[in-house]
């Protein structure tokens, strides 16, 4: 009985503290100009890119970044995974790529923007070998 409430606390925390990254670009627009938000666009690759799996580690899973960006962001993460395992779907893939060709020409990993609604950029970086909580505040500095 205990390892069956041990399995079902473990699924809990771990749903608690992933982030809702949205699988719709044309959505997340949408979303961003109903909910006034701005548009936290993050190009990864999550299977081979070592500073992307930190950032996604450190900041991208932490209490904090859920939290602050439930608040003030709509989140999308354009992966470009290398592994058969991982593959995307062809739709998904192809609306990456587009973001890709459009954001992230230069093909850098791992890439973070920050959107207004309508899609202009209002800032970008990169990783950062930082905090959660610091990484948030660079985030913001991009918003004055």
């Amino acid at each position: 009985m205990k390892s069956i409430i041990t399995f079902f606390l473990l699924i809990t925390v771990s749903f608690g503290y992933s982030q809702n990254w949205n699988t719709n670009f044309e959505d997340v627009k949408v979303k961003a100009e109903k909910e006034n938000k701005n548009i936290l666009l993050v190009f990864s690759g999550s299977d081979w890119c070592g500073p992307c799996i930190k950032l996604d580690k450190v900041v991208w899973q932490s209490p904090e970044f859920q939290a602050e960006s439930d608040k003030n962001w709509v989140v999308y993460k354009a992966d470009f995974p290398k592994k058969k395992a991982n593959q995307l779907s062809p739709e998904l893939t192809e609306s990456n790529n587009k973001l890709a060709e459009k954001y992230n020409k230069n093909g850098s990993f791992p890439l973070v923007l920050l959107l207004d609604k309508k899609g202009k950029i209002l800032g970008i970086t990169g990783f950062k070998n930082v905090s959660a909580q610091d990484y948030i505040k660079l985030i913001h500095s991009f918003e004055k």
